[in-house]
């Protein structure tokens, strides 16, 4: 506008022209640097390097086409003095003219390139802390601990089946070795426990996990575990809160845990029968009326197919295992009965067979959702709220 505002009064004189022409150069440049500086500043970011660099050539030719006119005007004062010719004369004070308004039409151009840049880096500003903030919350939501209380390997040797520290909370195994082999937390099988999550896992790695909420807060596994007469207790309702599995994830469909869906149940005892967890849409031995008979067709976690289940005692230790798969073999029509692994009793019907991977439980009081496929596992997963 400043430019326009110049030419416009041309007919005062050359020399009130050409100094305005300057002063307009630097008015407009220091105005640049204020508009493009406030807009980063409010911004919070600097211009980038490719945009510094094309602000600069553009100011550089601005500078050239301010100074245009100057020699414009030079060569107008020439023509005038050597040549009387009206009408060349009147033709180079009109180029003069239209070159006097191409500045200010680049400085608005300018302007217009400067704006656009600020209101990208405004809007990246912005997407960016809404970033922060879907962050921010979403580390408050994932806050909480997880504690491993146990841990499974159904060909360790050692067989954890449904008589073995469930319900009396003795350690088992060792730390340094508490995802590789069995495993128990006694300090951990006593806490309070809200949420649970069984995890598959390969070496540490998470293959599988379902997390739920248990229906009663505030009572650890150690309790529920004890409750044995009668037992049977459905311990969650609504089905997992996180079920997640890696999409290269085998052997899932007979899995005890993740080949099956509905809730958790601990306890199962029919007959001389007993499984510490079950899931409820596997083949569970009716709870009404209770049958004394022994199918032997339940399956899941901690089992035993010869115990007085409701006092935590055996009958015989053949009939012990581990991890049984989910399938259709009642006794004793059926005699090839599926184990995981190596971790059963001598039975005529047990059968050992491939392990699926190590089976870790974990608790928390405070936390809702569990690292996914690929995490690796600690004893402590998360943070404190």
């Amino acid at each position: 506008k400043y430019h326009k505002a110049v030419v416009s009064t041309q007919s005062t004189g050359h020399y009130y022209i050409t100094n305005n022409l300057r002063m307009c150069k630097i008015l407009c440049t220091y105005f640049l640097v204020f508009v493009v500086g406030s807009c980063t500043a409010h911004a919070e970011v600097s211009a980038s390097n490719a945009t510094k660099i094309l602000m600069s050539d553009m100011r550089k030719f601005r500078e050239q086409l301010v100074d245009m006119p100057d020699d414009l005007v030079d060569i107008e004062i020439k023509i005038e003095s050597l040549i009387s010719n009206e009408d060349l004369l009147k033709r180079v004070v009109e180029f003069r003219k239209k070159i006097s308004e191409l500045p200010g039409e680049f400085f608005d151009l300018e302007l217009d390139v400067a704006e656009l840049s600020c209101a990208e880096k405004r809007e990246e500003e912005e997407e960016k802390e809404e970033e922060d903030e879907e962050d921010s919350d979403n580390k408050t939501e994932e806050c909480g601990l997880w504690h491993l209380g146990m841990n499974l390997n159904p060909a360790d040797g050692h067989i954890m089946d449904y008589t073995t520290g469930w319900s009396t909370g003795t350690p088992i195994g060792s730390a340094g070795k508490a995802l590789s082999m069995d495993f128990l937390d006694s300090q951990v099988w006593k806490e309070p426990a809200d949420y649970i999550a069984i995890v598959r896992h390969q070496h540490a790695v998470i293959d599988a996990v379902k997390v739920f909420k248990f229906k009663h807060w505030g009572i650890s596994l150690l309790d529920r575990f004890k409750d044995m007469n009668p037992g049977r207790m459905l311990v969650t309702s609504g089905g997992p809160i996180q079920e997640s599995i890696a999409d290269d994830a085998a052997n899932l469909s007979d899995d005890p845990i993740f080949s099956v869906g509905g809730d958790l149940a601990f306890n199962w005892v029919y007959g001389d029968n007993g499984h510490r967890i079950v899931m409820t849409e596997g083949f569970l031995a009716p709870v009404n009326p209770v049958r004394d008979v022994s199918e032997d067709n339940t399956h899941g976690l901690g089992n035993h197919f010869a115990c007085r289940c409701t006092t935590n005692t055996e009958n015989s230790a053949v009939w012990k295992h581990e991890i049984s798969n989910i399938q259709d073999c009642s006794w004793p029509s059926c005699q090839n009965q599926r184990m995981q692994g190596t971790d059963h009793g001598s039975g005529s019907s047990l059968k050992s067979g491939p392990v699926y991977g190590n089976y870790a439980i974990f608790v928390a009081q405070d936390a809702e959702s569990f690292p996914g496929p690929g995490s690796e596992l600690q004893p402590e997963i998360g943070k404190a709220c």
